[in-house]
């Protein structure tokens, strides 16, 4: 028996752009390595079969609402999942109403908001633009131009950086029995 994985996904149209003309696709299968994994990527479908390392195993077929270019569309596998970016077939504005064929709606289907931009704003965040972005595809198989400045804000010290006292610490009293001995207290020790 196999467990269906969650899959998540955002969209991009372009009339007159084939490479700003693409869908977002994220299957999540934690822990399958590439080397037990299989996918398949056609016109219509896309399919994925694995298994992890405790042999849990994982399957799903998408049969999408139009066509995709496959010749023309990225995979990348990695250990959290199988990320993709599949260059849709026909040019249009309009988005998708939706990722597969039939319209009834799936449980394990979501949409990813982090990536998701409005048809009317799309063109607005060209910059941040994920598909330009995708890991693992530059010329020298490096992370594709990813700006890490931006993850977190840009902001380190927001996530906890050593050596700093939180605003207010210094004017707590210890805490009962957690006294700090004085100095006249060391002498009469010693």
């Amino acid at each position: 028996m196999s467990l269906t994985p969650e899959v998540t996904w955002a969209q991009r149209s372009s009339e007159s752009d084939e490479a700003r003309n693409y869908l977002y696709v994220f299957i999540n299968v934690p822990d399958v390595p590439p080397s037990s994994a299989e996918l398949k990527v056609t016109p219509t479908s896309v399919s994925f079969t694995g298994s992890t390392i405790k042999d849990t195993k994982y399957s799903v077929t998408l049969d999408l609402y139009a066509e995709i270019d496959p010749e023309n569309s990225k995979t990348h596998h990695t250990p959290r999942g199988v990320e993709m970016v599949l260059r849709k077939k026909t040019l249009g504005l309009e988005y998708w109403p939706r990722l597969l064929k039939e319209s009834k709606k799936v449980h394990y289907i979501k949409t990813d908001f982090d990536k998701w931009v409005d048809e009317d704003e799309q063109d607005e965040g060209v910059d941040d633009d994920y598909a330009a972005n995708f890991g693992g595809f530059g010329e020298e198989g490096g992370l594709g131009g990813i700006d890490f400045s931006k993850l977190g804000g840009g902001n380190l010290d927001a996530l906890g950086g050593e050596g700093e006292e939180e605003e207010g610490d210094e004017d707590l009293p210890e805490l009962e029995g957690d006294e700090k001995p004085s100095d006249k207290k060391i002498e009469e020790l010693s």
